[in-house]
C-alpha cells in the first residue's frame, strides 16, 4: 500500500555537486561540472514541481573542511537550490586510500581493461570498505521508508547492500558510470573483493549501465560469483528480484544546441576561425587518463602527417587535456608522455607560419568549450576504452548546420548510439590516419546526413529522458517484487485449500518428488520412498476421482521401479516420457542420442576436476550432481559449467538447468509445464494442486497457473502462489488432504 506523502529522492555519489571555495573570509559556492550533475540538474530544471518527489537530497563526501560548511549554511540559502546537501566529512589519509587508492588505482584501471596497471593493497580494500560504511551510517540516520536512493558509480559498490540490510523494503537503484568489463578481466580482482562487490550491487532494485554489453557482462559475474539466474535481465535471488539494464547517459541537448546563438561563444568562435584562417581545424578534449588513448590518438595523427603531405599547413589538431588525478603517478607520467609526443610532432612538422598540434593543459570554459565545437571540422575522440563518452554527443548536438564529421573510438560506450561516426580502433594508428583522412574529405551532403542521423537519435534521448527513464523503471521494479512476494501457507489458506479438495467431484494433483515428497539425498539412487509416503499416495489416489500425477526429473526405469504398484500417473525427464495410470509408457516420438557425445565430454572433465561429483544419464537428459562437493568448490566449478555449456549448445536444439546441486543438458521443447497440459487433458480436475521445489517446477506453475492451485517448497522467487516453507510440510498438507 502507497505511503500518503510524497517520497523524497535521495542521490548519492562519492562527491557533492559543488564545492565551497574561501577567499579573504568570504565563502563562494561553485557548482561542479560533470554528466551526473549535469544530468540531475537539467532533470530537476525541467521538473521544478515534480510531483512524486517532495524533496530532493544529496549525500556526499565533501572537498572542504567541516567548519567551512558550517559557516555557510549559517547564511541565507537561495530557495532556488535544487538539493538539499547532506555531506560526510571523510579524514583525509582515509580518503586517499579509498578513492585514489582502490577506487582509482584498483577498480579504475581494472574496469577500463587495463588490469596491468592495478594495484592490489588490501589496505586500500579495508578502506573502500570503512568509506562505504560510513555513508550507509550516514544514509541510516536519513532514509524514511518511502524514499528513493540514487546511488552512483564505482566508488561505492559496496553501499545499496548496506543499505538494504538496515532497510529492506526502501527502493535503491545504482547506475555505473564507466564500463563493466568482461569476467574474465573482472575475476582478476581477489575472490573476498568481487564477491562483495557483486553482492554490494545486488543490493539495489535496479542496476543501470551505458550499454548493452556491460549488462551482459554484469549478468555473467552475476552467475559465475553469486550463482543466481536471470531472466530477461531480471536477476533471480533467494527472496528477492533485481533487475538490470541499459540507460545510455544522454546530454541536454539544447543547452549545446543553443549555444550557437549566445554572442560570447559566437564570438570566440569567430576569433578561432579567424587565428586559423584557411585551415581545417580537428578538435580533441579529454581528460588526463591513460584510458584516454591520447597518445595513441597523437600517433595516428603523426602517421596522418607522414602519408599526406598535402595537408601540410592546411590542418591543425587542437588538443586539449583537462587535468585529472595527478596525485596518481601513472597520470603524471601518461602528461611527461602526451607532452614529450606534442613536442616530437610540432619539432619535426612545424614551420615559422604553421603548427601542426595546438596543445592546452587546462580547463576550458562552457563558452569556449561550444566555440570549439562549433569552429572544428572533426571531433576526434578515440578512447582506449570509455562508459560513454559525452565529448562525442557534445560535439554533434553543436552543429546547427549539420556539418562536421565524428571520428570516435569503437571502444566508447557512445558509438552504440553514434554509429554513422567514422568508427575506429584507437589502437591502430594506420586506421586513425586513413579515418582522418577520410573526414577531411568527406563531401558536405554526406556530413549532413550523417550528422542528422546522430542528432535525432540524441534530441530523442536527452539527459532528461535518462533519468526518467532510470526513476520509471526503479518504480516498476517495486511493483514487481511487490507482485511476486512469496505467500506462505497460512492456517486460513491451508484451511481453503483442504474445503476446496474435499467439495470437488474430481481432483488431481501433480507433486515433483526430489525435494518435495522426499528430501535431497546424496545420492539419487538413496532417495527411495519409505513406506509411509508410498501408504499415503497410495491412499490419496486410491480415493474415487483423485488423481495423482507423480512428475520429476527421474528416468522412467527409476519411477517405474519405486511406483510400478501405485495407481498414479507417471512423468519422467521433466516430461519427455509420460505413463498414465495402467497404461504403458509413451516416449518422445524419437530417443535422440546423438547429442550426447558432444556434452558428455566436458561432464567427466568437471567431474575430474570436482571430487565428489558425478553424472547420471538418462534418456533425454545427461545430468551433473554436485551435492557431495564441498560447497565453494562446487559452487565454483559449476558456475564454470554452466558457462561452458552456453557456449557449446548456443546453436543446438538443448536447454541448459541449473538445478538444485545439479546441472542437466536435455532436448529443448521438453518441460513440465507442457507435460502436466497434456495430462491434465486426460484426466481433468476441478481441483488441481501442483507442488514442486525446483526451477523446472516453475514451467508447471507458469502453465497451469489459471487451472490450478500452486505451491512453491522452500525459498526462492516463484510463479507459484503460495509457499511451503520445507518440505515436511508438504507431506503434513498431503496427511491433512487424506482425512
Amino acid at each position: 500500500m502507497e505511503s500518503k506523502t510524497k517520497k523524497r529522492l535521495v542521490v548519492v555519489s562519492n562527491r557533492l555537486p559543488f564545492k565551497l571555495l574561501e577567499r579573504s573570509g568570504k565563502i563562494t559556492l561553485q557548482p561542479s561540472d560533470g554528466g551526473l550533475v549535469s544530468a540531475l540538474k537539467s532533470y530537476f530544471d525541467r521538473h521544478a514541481t515534480d510531483a512524486e518527489f517532495s524533496e530532493k537530497l544529496w549525500i556526499g563526501s565533501a572537498d572542504f573542511p567541516e567548519k567551512r560548511w558550517e559557516k555557510f549554511v549559517s547564511l541565507p540559502q537561495p530557495e532556488t537550490q535544487s538539493f538539499e546537501i547532506e555531506p560526510i566529512f571523510l579524514e583525509t589519509k582515509l580518503y586517499s586510500r579509498y578513492y585514489n587508492g582502490f577506487s582509482n588505482a584498483t577498480l579504475w584501471p581494472t574496469l577500463h581493461y587495463f588490469a596491468t596497471y592495478a594495484v592490489f593493497d588490501s589496505a586500500y580494500f579495508e578502506a573502500y570498505e570503512q568509506v562505504n560504511r560510513m555513508f550507509a551510517e550516514k544514509l541510516a540516520a536519513i532514509i524514511r521508508p518511502d524514499d528513493v536512493v540514487w546511488i552512483h558509480d564505482y566508488q561505492l559498490f559496496l553501499l545499496p547492500e548496506l543499505i538494504r540490510e538496515k532497510f529492506p523494503e526502501v527502493s535503491i537503484g545504482f547506475f555505473l558510470h564507466i564500463p563493466f568489463p568482461s569476467y574474465e578481466v573482472f575475476r582478476l580482482l581477489h575472490r573476498a573483493w568481487k564477491e562483495k562487490i557483486v553482492r554490494g550491487m545486488l543490493g539495489a532494485d535496479l542496476i543501470g549501465f551505458h550499454t548493452h554489453e556491460y549488462v551482459q557482462h554484469f549478468l555473467k559475474a552475476v552467475r559465475m560469483i553469486a550463482g543466481y539466474d536471470h531472466q530477461f535481465r531480471s536477476i533471480n535471488m533467494g527472496d528477492r528480484i533485481a533487475k538490470t539494464d541499459l540507460f545510455p547517459l544522454g546530454i541536454d541537448y539544447d543547452k549545446f544546441h543553443s549555444a550557437t546563438q549566445d554572442e560570447k561563444v559566437i564570438g570566440q568562435k569567430n576569433e578561432i576561425l579567424k587565428n586559423f584562417s584557411g585551415r581545417k581545424i580537428i578538435f580533441s578534449v579529454d581528460r588526463l587518463d591513460y584510458t584516454k588513448g591520447v597518445t595513441n590518438r597523437l600517433s595516428g595523427y603523426e602517421r596522418f602527417l607522414e602519408l599526406h603531405a598535402e595537408w601540410h599547413k592546411k590542418v591543425v589538431l587542437v588538443l586539449v587535456v583537462v587535468p585529472s588525478r595527478e596525485i596518481i603517478s601513472k597520470y603524471n607520467e601518461r602528461k611527461n608522455l602526451i607532452e614529450e609526443q606534442v613536442g616530437r610532432i610540432n619539432g619535426k612538422w612545424s614551420t615559422l607560419d604553421w603548427q601542426p598540434v595546438i596543445y592546452q593543459y587546462g580547463h576550458l570554459a562552457f563558452d569556449e568549450l561550444c566555440a570549439m565545437y562549433q569552429a572544428a571540422d572533426v571531433g576526434l575522440i578515440t578512447p582506449l576504452r570509455d562508459g560513454m563518452n559525452l565529448v562525442a554527443k557534445e560535439y554533434v548536438a553543436s552543429r546547427v548546420a549539420q556539418r562536421g564529421v565524428l571520428i570516435l573510438s569503437e571502444l566508447a560506450g557512445a558509438a552504440n548510439e553514434l554509429g554513422e561516426a567514422i568508427l575506429v580502433n584507437p589502437l591502430d594508428i594506420d586506421e586513425l590516419s586513413d579515418s582522418i583522412n577520410k573526414a577531411l574529405t568527406m563531401e558536405v551532403p554526406e556530413q549532413r546526413e550523417h550528422m542528422a542521423r546522430m542528432q535525432k537519435r540524441l534530441v530523442e534521448y536527452t539527459v532528461t529522458d535518462w533519468v526518467k527513464d532510470f526513476l520509471d523503471q526503479l518504480k516498476e521494479v517495486k511493483v514487481l517484487q511487490e507482485r511476486r512476494k512469496l505467500k506462505l501457507v497460512n492456517d486460513s489458506i491451508r484451511k481453503q485449500i483442504l474445503t476446496d479438495f474435499s467439495k470437488a467431484k474430481t481432483r488431481h494433483l501433480f507433486l515433483d518428488y526430489d525435494g518435495t515428497l522426499v528430501p535431497f539425498a546424496r545420492h539419487p539412487r538413496e532417495a527411495r520412498p519409505d513406506e509411509k509416503l508410498l501408504t499415503l499416495l497410495e491412499v490419496l489416489a486410491s480415493e474415487k476421482h483423485t488423481e495423482i500425477t507423480i512428475i520429476s526429473g527421474r528416468n522412467s526405469d527409476i519411477l517405474e521401479e519405486w511406483f510400478d504398484d501405485l495407481p498414479l500417473n507417471l512423468v519422467a525427464e521433466h516430461g519427455a516420457s509420460i505413463r498414465m495410470k495402467g497404461e504403458p509408457w509413451v516416449h518422445g516420438n524419437s530417443i535422440d542420442q546423438t547429442w550426447k557425445p558432444l556434452i558428455r565430454p566436458s561432464f567427466d572433465m568437471f567431474v575430474q576436476r570436482c571430487p565428489g561429483s558425478f553424472v547420471e544419464e538418462k534418456n533425454h537428459t545427461l545430468a551433473w550432481h554436485y551435492r557431495n562437493v564441498e560447497a565453494e568448490l562446487g559452487f565454483v566449478r559449476s558456475r564454470e559449467l554452466l558457462d561452458n555449456l552456453f557456449h557449446l549448445i548456443r546453436n543446438a536444439q538443448l536447454q541448459v538447468i541449473d538445478g538444485n546441486k545439479v546441472i542437466e543438458v536435455r532436448v529443448a521443447g521438453i518441460d513440465k509445464g507442457s507435460a502436466a497440459r497434456k495430462v491434465l487433458e486426460r484426466k481433468p480436475a476441478d481441483f488441481v494442486l501442483v507442488i514442486g521445489d525446483d526451477k523446472t517446477d516453475e514451467d508447471m506453475f507458469q502453465a497451469l497457473e489459471h487451472s490450478a492451485i500452486t505451491i512453491k517448497v522452500g525459498p526462492g522467487i516463484t510463479q507459484a502462489q503460495y509457499v511451503l516453507p520445507t518440505q515436511k510440510e508438504v507431506l503434513g498438507l498431503l496427511t491433512q488432504l487424506n482425512r
